[in-house]
């Protein structure tokens, strides 16, 4: 067995390792759902799967395309629509959200909306869809980054969806539930939490051979520090074999 890894399969092992047994995830297309699947084939068999057309608690036995794919009902508790998964997660019944973006700022603030002027944008992103959703209602949000300056900025372009927005008290300010927001950022270097008082990003812990002067290098803000920064481990063999040919067999998100 191949112990390498490539920068995807560290990320999907990472995010794989934050998704608890029990608890109900909102899964997004791609890394959040092999990370997904490889919990409930690890650590996580009882992962309640959640995908925004309806799939509520799927079994991920095979890889879906999208969220859209019908794969995102198989085995499912439930089944039904768009409507009712966000009602679902307006409701308080959704724990984690697992989120991508092209730009984070320090708060946990995304943008997949637009680069430049969103009016006259240099770069025209996908949007939201659901984004803005799970990150105003879901209880704790997971980004899932690759990381460089062009990514990680002081002043994002726009927000689609709304981290802790200015610092301590700007999300219920505007209206969202207290008690919720982002809760983890993990990236191809390493994973932060938000500091209690500041709501900022925090570095909590680091990838194999990076060091906490390579995160502020590619980093576009300020970054806090934890006391403790722990070392993430690397993929264990049993990851990579169960991602490389059960989860992800073809290669497609690899």
């Amino acid at each position: 067995m191949n112990t390498e890894y490539n920068p995807s399969e560290l990320l999907i092992c990472l995010a794989s390792r934050v998704m608890e047994d029990g608890n109900t995830a909102f899964i997004g297309t791609g890394i959040p759902m092999l990370a997904a699947s490889l919990a409930q084939n690890m650590h996580a068999p009882n992962l309640i799967a959640v995908f925004e057309f309806g799939g509520t608690g799927a079994i991920l036995e095979k890889l879906p395309l999208a969220v859209g794919d019908t794969r995102t009902f198989n085995k499912a508790l439930h089944a039904s629509g768009i409507c009712d998964i966000m009602e679902s997660a307006q409701r308080g019944f959704i724990e984690y959200g697992f989120l991508g973006g092209a730009q984070i700022d320090a708060y946990g603030n995304l943008n997949s909306t637009a680069i430049g002027d969103v009016l006259k944008p240099k770069v025209r992103l996908p949007g939201s869809g659901g984004g803005n959703d799970v990150g105003s209602c879901c209880w704790r949000t997971i980004a899932i980054m690759k990381h460089d300056k062009r990514r990680f900025m002081e002043k994002i372009d726009f927000i689609t969806t709304p981290g802790f927005i200015s610092g301590p008290g700007a999300r219920e300010a505007a209206g969202l539930p207290p008690n919720t927001g982002p809760y983890r950022v993990v990236t191809n270097l390493c994973v932060f939490d938000f500091d209690e008082k500041t709501k900022r990003m925090r570095l909590i812990s680091l990838n194999p051979g990076v060091t906490i002067k390579d995160v502020k290098e590619n980093t576009g803000f300020e970054i806090l520090v934890a006391d403790n920064v722990e070392q993430n481990a690397p993929p264990t063999e049993e990851e990579l074999t169960i991602l490389r040919e059960k989860v992800d067999p073809d290669g497609l998100y690899r």
